[in-house]
């Protein structure tokens, strides 16, 4: 009896880790109470857009096009752009349109991280704005971004994400559920006080706050935590709106989550000083989202052992009829392109590639170069 309470004791604990993020951290943020920002009429700062392409030809035409529409909205928005080593033609399309932005060519494959960090040192603007070489902006995210930094307790301001190919399959669902929840959370994290980080697709953080780091960190992480460590408030903006392709391909999703993770993970390393001098408050929020999301997959595997030898310890055909339907529902998740099944085992291979990653981040293992995804 004793070691079937310990057991379910374990499962238990490991239901709570894996609904943390999604469920019981979100609540919490709805009992907390509002941190208003102070509005304010001042000059409207001036601005540097910043971002770095690979092999993202297929997807110039219409950045180009985003580009040419925000520069003739704002005549004065400096735009600059490096190219990591493109083999597709991506920098010469940049550099044929130099009337709109200023390339910066990289030596080779050095990653993002090295080709913002060039950048930023040559942008000229109050305000640097980071986003993605397939990412386009609506028409007033530039605006409605710099609007808000009239507050001089404003640091740095992330935008909303949507995603597009919702539809298409089961991997571009659950990624955009994913993402889904994920917006509201910052938006959540935003009324209480603080964001804990930003996503390269688009945030911007003011010029004279953007920090020094090594090449291997998660640059978008690094660089927007940098305004919870100065002091400064970093905000979500609903109104400030940029649009990118979903990830349709299993294989694509897994890698791109392995990488994230594993930057994640070191770049977690490289802050911990930081993070452990932060308000108690933020560092809740910090844990609550990122790192008991990290450890997920561990979550559901202990789980898994610990429901499995529960079931062995009550009844052996019990267990036996949990692992057949377990295995048949996997079975058919793995065959489907669409549904629930095909849904759940996404929602497993996202976390069993966030862990892989941050295993290998832990092993000392790390990833400083990307390749856009094939199945945009």
């Amino acid at each position: 009896m004793t070691a079937n309470l310990i057991l379910g004791g374990v499962l238990l604990l490991c239901l709570i880790g894996v609904a943390w993020p999604f469920l019981c951290y979100p609540l919490i943020l709805r009992a907390l109470s509002t941190k208003a920002t102070t509005a304010a009429d001042g000059p409207v700062p001036s601005a540097s857009l910043l971002f770095c392409a690979y092999n993202e030809a297929a997807a110039m035409p219409e950045k180009l096009a985003n580009l040419a529409m925000l520069k003739q909205r704002h005549p004065g928005l400096e735009i600059l752009a490096f190219d990591d080593g493109s083999s597709d033609g991506t920098g010469d399309l940049l550099a044929a349109r130099g009337d709109i932005v200023t390339l910066v060519r990289g030596p080779g494959r050095s990653g993002k991280a090295h080709g913002m960090k060039q950048l930023a040192a040559r942008a000229r603007g109050d305000v640097l704005i980071f986003t993605d070489a397939n990412v386009v902006l609506d028409e007033d995210a530039v605006a409605n971004l710099l609007a808000r930094y009239a507050d001089r307790q404003i640091g740095g301001v992330l935008g909303s994400l949507h995603y597009m190919g919702e539809g298409e399959t089961a991997t571009a669902a659950v990624g955009s559920l994913y993402w889904r929840i994920e917006e509201r959370l910052k938006d959540e994290e935003s009324r209480t006080g603080n964001v804990l980080g930003a996503d390269g697709s688009i945030f911007s953080i003011r010029r004279a706050l953007y920090p020094d780091f090594p090449d291997s960190v998660l640059d978008d992480l690094t660089v927007s935590m940098a305004v919870v460590f100065a002091g400064k408030r970093l905000i979500k903006a609903k109104d400030v709106i940029a649009r990118e392709r979903l990830v349709t391909a299993r294989k694509d999703e897994y890698r791109r989550k392995v990488r994230i993770a594993a930057r994640s993970w070191h770049t977690h390393q490289h802050l911990r000083p930081q993070l452990r001098r932060m308000a108690a408050i933020d560092r809740f929020k910090y844990g609550s989202r990122k790192i008991v999301r990290w450890f997920g997959g561990l979550f559901i595997l202990t789980g898994a052992v610990a429901a499995g030898t529960l079931a062995m310890r009550i009844s052996p055909a019990l267990y036996l009829g949990g692992a057949l339907a377990v295995g048949a529902v996997l079975w058919m998740g793995v065959r489907a392109r669409s549904g629930p099944f095909a849904a759940l085992v996404d929602i497993m291979i996202a976390y069993a590639a966030t862990l892989q990653g941050v295993m290998k981040a832990m092993a000392g293992r790390t990833v400083t170069i990307w390749n856009p995804a094939k199945s945009r």
